[in-house]
């Protein structure tokens, strides 16, 4: 009998850890194209001090991510599906051989701020937990050589995405704090023809 009631307890937090993922893809999905600012935080056991960025990102649903540090370097990467692009001043653009992991890191992120759960969930298993106003999700991955490298990524927020927390198998952890997020407004012609708008 107890087995049983344990069973009712976890189906339960199950169905709500569901609803509540379906209820923030919704929320999120609602926002086509999005800028914020961000704050980038990386630790590596192999270095004493964490590595800190800080510049402007941009998404835009179906078409990708700008990523354009401004502290302590200049650079800007276009994250569109699969690949990766370093692009300059005069918006030229470049392939950019991805570090381990950002490829699918930035497939995952496209494809839940999209609302695009089945693909989600074939690359991540996921567990929700908050509420629409204030929530939290948690990605682990289902592929075997992912789950060599990735540990998890966990994405706080509300109304927007606030931060992002990659955690590698080999202690190597990134922690993206985003503000002042807002819907993008219209994109620049550099923004457009980095992400293939027309």
């Amino acid at each position: 009998m107890q087995l049983f009631a344990l069973l009712l307890v976890c189906l339960n937090a199950h169905a709500q850890s569901t609803d509540l993922l379906h209820t923030i893809l919704t929320q999120l999905s609602q926002h086509t194209a999005v800028r914020a600012a961000f704050t980038q935080q990386r630790q590596n056991p192999a270095l004493t001090q964490p590595q800190t960025s800080s510049g402007q990102l941009l998404f835009v649903t179906g078409h990708g991510m700008l990523w354009q540090v401004q502290q302590p370097y200049q650079q800007t990467r276009a994250l569109t599906g699969t690949r990766t692009m370093l692009i300059d001043a005069d918006g030229r653009t470049q392939p950019m051989r991805s570090e381990r992991g950002v490829s699918q890191i930035s497939q995952m992120l496209q494809g839940m701020l999209s609302g695009q759960l089945d693909e989600v969930m074939r690359q991540f298993d996921v567990h929700a937990d908050g509420s629409a106003a204030q929530w939290n999700l948690r990605f682990t991955p289902k592929q075997a050589r992912v789950a060599q490298v990735l540990k998890d990524i966990q994405l706080d927020g509300g109304t927007y995405l606030q931060r992002i927390r990659i955690d590698m198998q080999d202690g190597t952890q990134t922690d993206i704090q985003m503000t002042d997020t807002r819907d993008a407004g219209p994109l620049s012609a550099l923004e457009k023809h980095a992400l293939g708008l027309p």
